[in-house]
This record gives structure tokens, sequence and C-alpha cells, in this order.
């Protein structure tokens, strides 16, 4: 089956040398699309150096400012991590989401995400995500280069690739339409005071968690982002009439 869908996305990446690396081992498992989030620093000696036969991907590596932008297009986010925490607990090993991300790359785009080599993706960046990877090691030292983490990640797709593909159900929703769920989602919320003006984002996260299970498909994207409209529009005026055609005897829908 064809990778042609998967695109691997560097965050803020600090090292050239890595990005070479990382587009060598993209050629060695039949990758192409390679994207960076923040300062693009493809064409120094040690990109090119590292990247050896993988040079020509790194001439086509797209350039974005913000990860938000370089996820946008795609149905499936996929993030790395090594760390622990409330917002990584439901990490899985790359094993183990191989299968899910070849079959969402059956119908839609998909992103891979490696984040910084010093301290990886933050929390910020997670918020973006519907999976995440945490590749198993040796817990006296977990860390892994930028580099390896993405060979190992994308060994695992490739092999998955071979094999008989799991059966996606409807294209899912773009990344960029459901960042606007959540951005409507935070609004309504926030009227209604369910959310703590000082850290909304710490429920949108067990929001971001519970809908990232379930792959949400444009219509549920709709849906949601109507049921939130309508709960706005009811905390700022909309409960005066609906209170006023109860009064009236009038049907409300």
């Amino acid at each position: 089956m064809s990778l042609d869908n998967i695109r691997i996305v560097m965050v803020r990446p600090r090292g050239s040398g890595n990005i070479g690396s990382v587009a060598r081992a993209m050629k060695n498992t039949g990758l192409r699309e390679l994207a960076v989030a923040g300062k693009l620093r493809t064409q120094s000696f040690w990109a090119r150096a590292m990247a050896v036969h993988g040079r020509d991907i790194l001439r086509n590596t797209l350039s974005y400012q913000t990860l938000r932008e370089a996820v946008a297009e795609c149905t499936l986010v996929v993030g790395t991590t090594c760390r622990q925490g409330l917002y990584r607990a439901h990490s899985r090993s790359p094993r183990e989401v191989a299968a899910e991300i070849v079959a969402a790359a059956a119908t839609g785009k998909v992103a891979l995400i490696f984040g910084p080599e010093d301290h990886g993706l933050s929390n910020e960046d997670l918020k973006h995500c519907q999976l995440l990877i945490n590749i198993p090691a040796d817990p006296q030292y977990q860390s892994l280069n930028v580099a390896q983490a993405a060979m190992i990640c994308l060994y695992e797709i490739y092999l998955a690739s071979l094999g008989e593909p799991m059966k996606e159900s409807l294209p899912l929703a773009r990344a960029e339409d459901v960042e606007r769920l959540y951005d409507r989602m935070r609004s309504s919320l926030l009227k209604i005071g369910f959310l703590d003006p000082q850290n909304p984002e710490h429920m949108l996260f067990a929001f971001r968690r519970i809908l990232g299970r379930t792959r949400l498909e444009d219509r549920d994207v709709r849906i949601l982002t109507g049921l939130f409209r309508q709960i706005e529009w009811y905390a700022d005026r909309g409960w005066k009439v609906i209170q006023e055609k109860e009064r009236q005897g009038i049907k409300i829908r």
C-alpha cells in the first residue's frame, strides 16, 4: 500500500543534521512528504550530508510557521512523546498504532509529529494530536534521538503497510475543522461557566482525548459545532427568546 498520504512533521527542530537523518529514514521506509513547523534549515551541509540519498525529500520539504498550519489538512494527527503525565497517559507503542495510521492514510492525509530534540512536544503541541506514540525503552534512559525515534516509528508503519490493511470507515474530518470545533467549544463552555477561565485548556484536553478516540467525521464536526453554537446563543440571549416562547405557548422548534 502506498504511504504517500503520510506527512512527517518536525516541530521546531534544533539540529539540521537531524532533519537530514529523518529524511534518510523516510527514504528507507517509502515515505516522501516531510514538513517543518518552525525555522527551515534543510539545505545546510549537515542536513544534506546526513540525508544521503534522501536529499530529494529535503529539497521538497514543506515549511510552516506553526504546527496547526502544518496539520490543517490532515484527518489524523499522531504525536510522539517519551515523557509521562496526565496529557500523555493514553500513549501507545508504534507497533500498536501503525496499522491505524496506514488505514487512515487510505482515505486522508495523516501527520506523524516529532518534537524538538531537547524536550520533545509541548502540551500545547499535543492538543493537536488524536493519538500519541511512546517508544518502549529502558526506564533508566528512555530518551531517543529524534532520528532514532523516527526510524522506529516509520519501520513499524512500513511493515504495517505490507500486511492486510485495516478498513477505515468514512473519510475523517480535517484537523483544521476539528480545531475550529474546539475553538467554538472553548467559547461556549466559558460562557456557561463550565471551563475555568484561568486554565480552560485543562478540561479541553479531556474533551480532545474523548473525541480523538472517536475519529470524528465531517458530519460529526458539523453536528457538534452546531450544538456548541446553540449553547453560546442560549447563554448570550437565547434563554430570553425561549422563555418568551414558552410563556406564549409557541412551539420552540
